[in-house]
């Protein structure tokens, strides 16, 4: 009589491993595909990867903070800032592409790596620390576009986010722009899962005073978790300009929504745990929610009170098992 239920427990356990937020994202789909059903063609959920992929980057990359036991607040005006600093540096000249991605990319390092070190030597609150740099930030776009967005980024520029490759076999045609999320989230995921520095991540967000004594170098390990986010952005950053254009709030936002997605990944906001590609998942979750909105015709508003109410379900949750874990 005790066979049954024992062969039920490795089913009800390897169910129980999968992380929900892919139930949820299927389940958003499924409801998607209902409201329209044209989404259900290459062309409509093609659509819906590209516009997903900056911040599903962005996610991927703000989940190294979150699981090191911080947050950075600065990835949406980072984003600003590549965007706006991209179409003056440019300046409508498609050959000087190459070198301002690079210039882009080393002010992503930069700004990670003051990040990193405000927090770390300073010993300021991350929460604090990204906030005055994402002020920072926004004021210098401001400053740079003379309050408002001139010229434009060439096509050379905007290739990565507008692009699409036609007559792929099956879905038609392929974005450049989830190319770009498909490889990001792959080299995120194998730094974080596969090295040393994903390993050491982990310990510090799980236990810092553990983690330093187990030998953990704590500045070199939060350096470059705020890299990464900052990378990330710079990243998105040049994704949605291909497809969005000059703007001076096209970052807007976007750093509690990477914050959001990450969250309904199931990652832990007091640090410590956390999975690139849930992250993504939960991006794609968070993209998911905001179409369906869309088709049943609510208005815009809707989506950051939804976007709150996730996150302040995710503080509560992370506070009440903080307490279960003290109890």
């Amino acid at each position: 009589m005790s066979l049954a239920p024992a062969s039920e427990k490795p089913g009800r356990s390897r169910w129980a491993q999968i992380n929900p937020v892919y139930f949820v994202l299927l389940a958003l789909l499924v409801l998607i595909v209902l409201q329209n059903p044209r989404f259900a063609e290459p062309t409509g959920y093609m659509n819906f990867l590209k516009r997903a992929a900056p911040l599903a980057i962005l996610a991927a990359g703000q989940l190294y903070v979150i699981v090191s036991g911080g947050f950075d607040l600065s990835a949406g005006s980072l984003i600003t800032l590549v965007v706006v600093g991209s179409s003056m540096l440019t300046n409508n000249d498609p050959n000087a592409t190459a070198w301002v991605i690079a210039v882009m990319y080393a002010i992503g390092v930069v700004v990670g790596c003051v990040n990193g070190l405000v927090v770390t030597v300073l010993r300021v609150p991350s929460l604090i620390a990204t906030l005055g740099m994402m002020i920072s930030l926004g004021g210098l776009s401001m400053m740079w576009s003379g309050g408002s967005p001139r010229g434009y980024l060439p096509d050379t520029f905007r290739f990565f986010g507008r692009a699409l490759i036609r007559d792929v076999p099956v879905i038609g045609l392929l974005p450049i722009a989830v190319i770009v999320m498909v490889v990001s989230g792959l080299l995120l995921w194998l730094l974080m899962s596969r090295t040393n520095l994903g390993r050491m991540i982990h310990a510090l967000g799980d236990n810092p005073r553990a983690a330093q004594l187990a030998g953990v170098p704590v500045l070199p390990v939060r350096l470059s978790a705020f890299v990464v986010s900052s990378l990330s952005a710079v990243t998105a950053g040049i994704l949605l300009g291909g497809f969005a254009g000059v703007s001076t709030d096209v970052g807007t936002g976007y750093e509690l929504q990477a914050i959001t997605a990450a969250v309904l990944g199931g990652a832990q906001l007091l640090g410590g745990r956390g999975s690139v590609p849930a992250a993504i998942a939960g991006a794609l979750t968070l993209q998911a929610i905001f179409t369906l909105l869309n088709f049943m015709g609510f208005p815009q508003p809707l989506r950051q009170v939804v976007q709150g109410l996730i996150l302040i379900a995710a503080v509560g949750l992370a506070a009440y098992r903080k307490k279960q874990g003290a109890g």
